[in-house]
């Protein structure tokens, strides 16, 4: 696939998530990602410790994002920057949520075949 394709390919897929992130749609969120997709985050080390940041596949996925949706119904992602190389997308954008203070954040996206195969979440 051309390497336009290719970007432009990862950045609707990265417009995908953020849409349903900011909807709260499980179905959406989860249709982006492989059934094997790895995803690691610094708020699961803390809230799932026997995770040690990472779960593995679609079943451990929704039930993170199920999780986070009832426990933080305001929850909502305001997109900074987008930088994409090849098949991969680094997202910078600022969670907020009613009550707590924004948290700015870097996540990676790796896309492979046209879906998600493994996420990363960085923040302080």
């Amino acid at each position: 696939m051309p390497e336009r394709k290719v970007r432009s390919q990862a950045i609707r897929i990265a417009g995908k998530w953020f849409e349903a992130f900011n909807a709260h749609d499980l179905e959406a969120l989860l249709a982006l990602y492989d059934d094997k997709a790895r995803h690691f985050s610094p708020k699961l080390k803390v809230l799932r410790p026997e995770t040690g940041g990472l779960v593995k596949g679609k079943a451990a996925l929704r039930n993170w994002w199920q999780d986070a949706f009832n426990r933080l119904p305001t929850l909502r992602y305001e997109v900074k920057g987008l930088i994409v190389d090849n098949e991969n997308v680094f997202m910078e954008y600022v969670r907020h949520v009613e009550g707590e203070a924004d948290l700015r954040v870097g996540e990676v996206l790796e896309l492979s075949g046209g879906v998600i195969v493994a996420s990363r979440v960085y923040h302080g």
